[in-house]
């Protein structure tokens, strides 16, 4: 399949990881990492994956400041103005926002593609052809699309999509509603009513359109990056942003625009999805239908099962009567956490840095 014409791709790559500790630090977080054992960091392989869609010079990478020679490190092909740098996180809306801006003068009417650094997608080929239906949509129309996947279980980590089953165009379905991460007791009827999605994070919309919405639901935002206008893709970019950064409000692009927008549609897709955002994520993908799943470890085990056992270190690891844990070994910290607590090791990162400072973060 040729690759998309006049179309733009923007890696999000600065979260922490925190969910990944200890192996995910603050200095080297998990889309930085090799983390499912395939010789690729997540980095790496999402870069090869959009290759296959767009012009390599058209791949953007949005990332901490803090992470840009680890950019540059890890994907040696990519040009230093195809590496946007955030003085301080402020949230998704900020990342689009920014690469929106940026991207627009480049091309006024091209196709921008958002979408994150550290997720799984086992059908390279399917996810193709998925974003090939998207970008003819969005090129067409006034529309906002996110690839949407079914759910099988509720949970708390995802944003839900709820579609209205007739379809506008081939595989486009019109979003009902939107809403970013419910408690349990609302997931477990989303996924009991049939009609909701896992929203994928992966968004395709057209820079006209994006722009348009930016500047109808996040106008100050909105404003405040277009002061930068002249500044993007030259040598003063960077001290534009400085500025910007210190101006702007943090706000996901889930809660400050598709939320309100009117012009919000979903591509129910299926491509062997995984955001890995925890570590139960990771054993489920990783699984080889061993009692226990090991990875970069010696692992001596007894009475033992449905263990994940990884480790960055030499050590011989043993386990003794352990049943649905994680056991995460690194060369200054190990974790041992109960499987059904994985959204707890974020929490745990949080209370480690408030105990130690920065000395396991």
């Amino acid at each position: 399949m040729k690759q998309l014409k006049n179309t733009y791709v923007i890696i999000l790559a600065g979260g922490i990881g925190s969910r990944f500790w200890p192996i995910s630090r603050e200095y080297k977080p998990k889309q930085f990492l090799d983390i499912l054992g395939t010789g690729k960091t997540l980095i790496q392989d999402a870069y090869d994956r959009y290759k296959q869609l767009v012009l390599p010079e058209n791949i953007f990478v949005i990332t901490n400041s803090d992470y840009l020679n680890l950019v540059k490190e890890q994907l040696p092909e990519i040009s230093s103005n195809q590496i946007l740098g955030e003085p301080i996180g402020k949230n998704t809306a900020a990342c689009v926002a920014y690469a929106a801006h940026k991207i627009s003068e480049l091309s006024e009417d091209g196709v921008l593609i958002v979408a994150p650094s550290d997720h799984l997608i086992q059908d390279t080929a399917n996810f193709i052809n998925q974003m090939h239906t998207a970008h003819r949509y969005a090129k067409e129309h006034d529309a906002l699309i996110t690839l949407g996947l079914k759910p099988h279980r509720p949970d708390t980590g995802y944003g839900y999509i709820q579609f209205d089953e007739t379809q506008v165009s081939p595989g486009i379905n019109k979003v009902k509603t939107f809403t970013e991460k419910p408690p349990m007791e609302l997931a477990e009827k989303f996924l009991e009513s049939g009609d909701f999605l896992w929203n994928s994070g992966m968004f395709v919309w057209s820079i006209p359109s994006i722009l348009k919405a930016l500047n109808d639901h996040l106008p100050e935002m909105n404003l405040t990056f277009s002061e930068g206008k002249g500044a993007y893709n030259t040598t003063i970019e960077a001290s534009h942003i400085e500025r910007i950064y210190t101006e702007i409000g943090s706000i996901s692009i889930d809660n400050g625009l598709l939320e309100k927008a009117d012009n919000v549609y979903v591509l129910p897709s299926d491509f062997g999805w995984s955001d890995l955002g925890t570590w139960k994520s990771v054993h489920e993908k990783i699984a080889t239908g061993e009692i226990n799943t090991v990875l970069n470890a010696t692992l001596h085990a007894t009475n033992s099962s449905n263990n994940l056992v990884i480790s960055d270190s030499k050590k011989l690891i043993v386990i003794n009567d352990l049943d649905g844990y994680f056991v995460i070994d690194t060369a200054d910290a190990l974790l041992i956490c109960k499987s059904d607590q994985e959204q707890e090791v974020k929490k745990i990162s949080t209370d480690i840095k408030k105990k130690y400072g920065g000395k396991y973060s």
